[in-house]
């Protein structure tokens, strides 16, 4: 089935619990301070899309496409990544919080957080090869079995990745957050 193509739109402050967005392709379309909380995109894809300040908490995203997409101060708690569509993913975060949200099993090879909460984050067997954490809060975010090379946390804090769990060569980190790689191991560091 063909999806209807919206382009070049902008959208502004709807909330999209009480209208619903129509399935279809939006390809360089704009959205800002619109509410996707709660609501169901599948099989909605969304090519070159800007999401400013908007909402996606418990949004249910079962294939959904996000191809080179960017979310700019957006609230994203329990986002399921993990459902989205994999064929082209590409997405990258700034001032957003994404405490809880799931990147499980997810290919994503050099997607840039910035400034970012990440807290109780899932990124368990996920490819994250050349990604970059700028000054993003990983609170108990898990990684386990997941690809790091390459990937830059020298500005990030509070993670605890384990070296034998994840891949993690030539991988950037900081001195003062090193003690992050360091927790499984069980030592006593004064």
């Amino acid at each position: 089935m063909n999806l209807p193509f919206i382009t070049d739109k902008n959208f502004k402050s709807i909330d999209y619990k009480e209208q619903t967005l129509p399935k279809a392709e939006y390809d360089n379309c704009t959205f800002t301070n619109c509410d996707f909380s709660s609501t169901y995109l599948s099989g909605i894809a969304f090519l070159e899309c800007e999401f400013i300040n908007c909402n996606f908490s418990a949004v249910k995203l079962g294939e959904t496409a996000f191809k080179t997409v960017s979310f700019d101060s957006c609230k994203m708690v329990g986002t399921p990544f993990n459902e989205c569509n994999t064929f082209l993913l590409q997405m990258s975060f700034t001032n957003c919080k994404l405490n809880l949200a799931s990147f499980y099993n997810l290919d994503i090879k050099q997607t840039v957080f910035k400034n970012c909460k990440l807290e109780k984050t899932d990124f368990t067997n996920s490819n994250l090869q050349q990604a970059v954490f700028s000054n993003c809060n990983l609170d108990l975010a898990v990684f386990e079995n997941t690809n790091l090379e390459k990937t830059d946390f020298t500005t990030a804090y509070n993670y605890s990745i384990s070296p034998i769990k994840n891949k993690l060569k030539n991988a950037k980190f900081s001195k003062n957050e090193i003690l992050g790689l360091l927790k499984d191991f069980k030592i006593i560091i004064e």
